[in-house]
């Protein structure tokens, strides 16, 4: 059984799939990939588990009912050989696994991608066609997940990117930036007659559509002002021509993993050994993911759109959007995983599921989660607040057969509490009837993020912490300290006054000595994170 589309179409390898229990596309695949290229509608950068996990699912049930009949071109620009060895020797398949709480799976044959590129300005033949793609007629929206970091043009310190420095000043012909490659295209969409077009990011970051707005429009005006383009170029992106929509997407889909791995082998499927690429991706010619998935989007597509709420999407007005986004991000869902992160990681645990059944990390984030996030939990409408936490606390987190770990969510938390926990605590400033000091659970996570950063676990031994883009500004801070130290305050002051970490300078607020009186606790010796969450969280039931 191979993953390829002789191995789907032949009659006798197709009855084989079916017989153990896998969905196969019910359309032709060739005619399917002809009506894309001929007219292409809908164009994906990031090539990512996520988006075959969940964009291309989406489309593939919508072309398996007659209802689109159309697929998805797929362009990666960080990484190209996931293109050339993942995408292409596989001719553009994949097998999403859906990983169901009650221990069900279920196994999907995808190929709704009609074609992959690379996003590759030095690849003159992909580089064009991405161009005549971005000219046609017909094309009403490019998605996106490249992650937060792909939107931006700036390093640590605020100065622009070489790359970017270079592509300001240089034709629009070759950039070499990620976002300098699509203004570029969205250039060739605008020479082409200024068609309409929906620039529709789903990355899990606040306000995603101004994020990717905000580098076109910045490439547009550098261009503009080096005399690289015509000052039509900028207004063209600053019209109602282009919009960028914003979007609230959520789909927990961890890398491809081992166990999955094994069914699918012993289900006879072939050639499943993952790849690890030189810029370090792990990819597979699977994905797992689980079964909960939402993704809201604004309705806001100057050349038309398909008709994806018959699968699922959910569009609505931006105001919208803004409050479901900040429903999942700023207190039902993110913060919870970040509680999880730093203690998980703290405590030995290597599965997001394992740490569910672990009493004290439980009420960590049944308390962080019902008590002290969902009174100020903006309610969207579309969604309800406490059936989606509830749905997180009893169904997803839990779910065993998610291969979920602290550590990868763990990556780069010191630019998510802002937002994880910083809107919560402004709401409560804000608030007539809520009071910043009532909180608990909220100072205890800075602490133990600080007490993470120590890169010391709970029995004494070291640990790798995960990527983190302030690691190098932190570790040698942290690193004056040790466990069992008690004049603390001085050495971690600096961070806890540090806004652009927490949202909010934790000594303005009245909440540094709740920090530091936890972080003491926590960093006292081996067992005394165990023993300060037992106290705080146990001790004080719900």
């Amino acid at each position: 059984m191979k993953i390829n589309l002789q191995g789907i179409t032949d009659p006798l390898n197709r009855k084989q799939w079916e017989e153990k229990g896998y969905s196969l596309p019910r359309y032709d695949i060739a005619q399917m990939v002809k009506d894309t290229r001929e007219r292409p509608f809908w164009i994906h950068f990031g090539a990512g588990s996520l988006f075959r996990a969940f964009h291309a699912v989406i489309a593939q049930n919508l072309l398996n009912e007659g209802k689109l009949d159309r697929g998805i071109l797929v362009a990666e620009g960080f990484d190209y050989e996931i293109i050339e060895k993942m995408y292409a020797p596989h001719d553009n398949l994949g097998i999403a696994v859906t990983l169901k709480a009650d221990g069900t799976i279920d196994k999907k044959i995808v190929g709704s991608i009609a074609e992959a590129l690379p996003l590759d300005s030095g690849d003159n033949m992909a580089f064009a066609q991405l161009k005549d793609i971005f000219a046609s007629d017909s094309l009403q929206m490019a998605t996106f997940t490249i992650t937060e970091k792909g939107y931006s043009l700036t390093d640590a310190e605020g100065e622009l990117l070489r790359d970017v420095a270079a592509d300001f000043t240089a034709e629009p012909k070759s950039p070499a930036s990620y976002m300098g490659k699509i203004a570029s295209l969205l250039y060739a969409r605008y020479c082409a007659g200024e068609k309409p077009l929906a620039m529709v990011s789903t990355d899990n970051c606040s306000h995603n559509g101004d994020k990717l707005y905000a580098a076109a429009a910045a490439f547009a005006k550098a261009w503009v002002e080096n005399k690289k383009t015509d000052k039509g170029f900028q207004k063209y992106i600053d019209s109602e021509k282009v919009s960028f929509p914003w979007s609230m997407i959520d789909k927990i889909t961890p890398r491809p993993d081992a166990s999955v791995e094994k069914i699918l082998h012993a289900d006879g499927v072939e050639e499943l050994e993952p790849v690890i690429t030189s810029k370090n991706t792990y990819t597979a010619p699977f994905v797992n993911a689980e079964e909960t998935e939402y993704l809201v989007i604004e309705d806001d597509f100057p050349n038309g759109r398909p008709k994806l709420e018959e699968g699922g999407v959910l569009f609505t007005e931006r105001e919208t959007v803004d409050k479901a986004e900040k429903m999942k991000v700023c207190t039902c869902l993110n913060p919870l995983h970040t509680c999880l992160a730093v203690f998980g990681c703290l405590l030995g645990y290597h599965r997001i599921s394992d740490e569910m059944q672990d009493e004290a990390l439980v009420r960590l984030v049944e308390k962080a989660g019902c008590q002290e996030g969902l009174p100020a939990a903006a309610d969207p409408g579309i969604l309800n607040p406490k059936e989606f936490l509830d749905t997180v606390l009893k169904i997803r987190l839990p779910n065993p057969f998610m291969p979920d770990t602290p550590q990868r969510i763990a990556t780069d938390t010191s630019q998510k509490l802002a937002v994880r926990f910083g809107e919560t605590i402004k709401a409560y400033q804000a608030s007539e009837v809520l009071n910043v000091g009532d909180l608990q659970m909220i100072p205890l996570v800075f602490a133990g993020w600080l007490r993470y950063l120590l890169a010391v676990d709970d029995n004494g031994i070291p640990f790798e912490l995960s990527p983190d883009p302030l690691l190098d500004t932190l570790r040698p801070r942290m690193a004056k300290l040790k466990l069992g130290d008690t004049d603390v305050e001085k050495i971690i002051r600096p961070i806890m006054e540090n806004e652009e970490i927490f949202g909010v300078n934790l000594y303005r607020i009245g909440m540094a000595d709740k920090v530091c009186g936890y972080f003491r606790e926590l960093s006292a010796g081996s067992g005394a994170v165990r023993r300060t969450l037992e106290k705080y969280v146990i001790g004080n039931i719900i």
